[in-house]
């Protein structure tokens, strides 16, 4: 019944699919790439949250919950705030700039080597880090889920090569032969199955230790572990309180405002108006993503306390534990949905960049956008195989990887970021500055990390990576402002309109943005 359950729920899940985005022209790269430039706000919005939304995330931050408390929300509440900002500032002139990826922004404010650099370091982070990490974290919890080594009668090594490829197969066909519409589709279907299922576990555990009652269980709950409900960090904790104000704002302006794998769905709004609502429903419900991601780790403290070694295993014990076997199909489906969004979306934006940014700057100048198409096509498949073979691989690796890996992406994402704000905030910085702020945040935070803080300093007493990104961000901007001071280009940069699409303003973008920000304050103060 479980196996069909979740069968049944996928299957509906692609022929919904299919049937929205058939009639997207998919031989165009607007069709291909940004779904014809046809998404609605709900259509974004719950591509966002799906594709920022898996099984690491849903796993690992209840288990730093588990361990630490609500103050991990850090990670979900502050991403509304940086949402907020990139409806108001980045989106208009991303639309306005007509760009259908990040990097075209950069050959167009910078030179056709800057925006080749920023492709290559996005898909190198995609390739080696996050679809292998996202494929080997949901097979793991698929395969637990269902048994399969059990299932099949197979070792628990070859359960994991199976479930890989299972998803990477799946995954690719969506992401590859449907284009971006198709996965945004996917995404908004499983994303109102996350939010059913995801919030059944607190429920459920809420009425376990309350005795049914859910208000009694929130009350033991906070009563029993106040320690576990304070919203600032100490300096001993995974996120102390000032990283709020430094690197964890600017980790989170990157991600959702400048990474590709998810500002692609914004790029796709048929309008500016619809791409704003979009941001700002995500960000909304994103505020609530602490009752799927963090609640239910702090009741798992609660229920098994001291029983737990690995925090990891917080979440799978509960959902075991509280939710009904009538159940278990449909969550492992909605989990499957958000496993597939997570590796599809950054297998999508994968091919985006190949196309558009190196195959047709570098290999084929007069390419058709048919011929970029199907060029990005091929470089995909490559690439889900590369991953889906290195993914089973991941289990031999030491203890921490995944948090060692996260670690890494500072590496190009600070960088990134970087050049460009200071792109779209100054007229004469010149193309050189970028390269150099590239480089030199990619070398500074390499040292930073993985030569001081080991071999040179001590892991004790060196500052939180989130600090130091913050103070290379600085070191970075004034390098960028300096050099474009003593040396500008030679006209100012402007920003042409290219009337893609209407970019005319939602009009309650203002008052609801900062509705949201007070609301992310007040929980803040509330939990203080």
């Amino acid at each position: 019944m479980q196996i069909l359950a979740f069968i049944g729920f996928t299957l509906l899940v692609g022929i919904i699919s299919y049937l929205k985005s058939r009639k997207t022209n998919e031989a165009s790269a607007d069709g291909y790439f940004l779904g014809g430039r046809s998404l609605t706000g709900v259509v974004i919005a719950g591509s966002l949250l799906l594709t920022n939304l898996s099984t690491e995330q849903i796993v690992g931050l209840n288990g730093a919950a588990f361990k630490d408390g609500i103050l991990v929300m850090a990670w979900e509440t502050l991403a509304a705030i940086a949402m907020v900002v990139t409806a108001v500032f980045l989106l208009p002139r991303y639309l306005k700039g007509g760009i259908t990826t990040i990097p075209q922004f950069l050959e167009n404010r910078y030179d056709k080597t800057t925006k080749s650099i920023t492709s290559a370091l996005f898909l190198s982070g995609y390739a080696i880090v996050l679809l292998p990490i996202v494929l080997y974290s949901g097979a793991l919890a698929i395969s637990n889920m269902f048994e399969i080594p059990t299932l099949l009668g197979v070792s628990k090594t070859t359960a994991l090569w199976i479930t890989v490829w299972s998803i990477g197969i799946i995954g690719s066909l969506y992401a590859i032969l449907g284009g971006l519409k198709a996965v945004a589709v996917s995404d908004t279907i499983n994303a109102v199955g996350l939010l059913i299922g995801g919030m059944l576990i607190p429920i459920f555990g809420l009425m376990a230790i309350g005795d049914g009652s859910i208000s009694e269980g929130f009350s033991t709950l906070i009563t029993s572990n106040p320690e576990k409900f304070k919203s600032m960090g100490g300096p001993e904790s995974s996120i102390p309180f000032a990283t709020i104000f430094t690197g964890m704002m600017l980790v989170q302006l990157f991600y959702w405002g400048t990474n590709q794998a998810i500002i692609q769905r914004a790029l796709g709004a048929k309008n500016l108006k619809e791409g704003q609502k979009g941001l700002l429903l995500a960000s909304f419900i994103k505020i609530l993503g602490p009752l799927i991601v963090v609640l239910p780790g702090v009741i798992a403290f609660h229920m098994f306390g001291n029983q737990i070694e690995n925090p990891d295993e917080a979440y799978p014990m509960l959902v075991s534990k509280v939710l009904p076997t009538a159940l278990v199909g449909f969550f492992a489906a909605v989990l499957f949905g958000a496993i597939l969004s997570s590796f599809n979306s950054a297998l999508n934006s994968s091919v985006t960049l190949f196309g558009v940014d190196i195959y047709k700057s570098h290999f084929k100048t007069n390419a058709t956008e048919k011929e970029t198409v199907n060029a990005g096509k091929r470089f995909g498949i490559i690439l889900a195989i590369i991953s889906m073979c290195i993914a089973p691989l991941i289990a031999k690796a030491p203890d921490g990887l995944f948090g060692y890996l996260q670690e890494v992406n500072g590496c190009y994402s600070i960088p990134i970021l970087t050049i460009i704000i200071v792109g779209y905030l100054t007229k004469y910085v010149p193309a050189i500055a970028a390269k150099i702020a590239i480089i030199s945040g990619t070398v500074l935070y390499s040292i930073s990390q993985f030569v001081l803080k080991p071999f040179v300093v001590g892991e004790e007493n060196y500052p939180h990576f989130l600090h130091v990104m913050a103070l290379l961000f600085v070191v970075n901007v004034l390098i960028m402002l300096l050099i474009g001071k003593f040396y500008p280009r030679k006209e100012a940069f402007s920003l042409t309109y290219t009337k893609q699409v209407d970019i005319t303003p939602w009009k309650h973008l203002k008052s609801v943005g900062i509705a949201i920000c007070l609301i992310v304050i007040a929980i803040y103060i509330y939990f203080a």
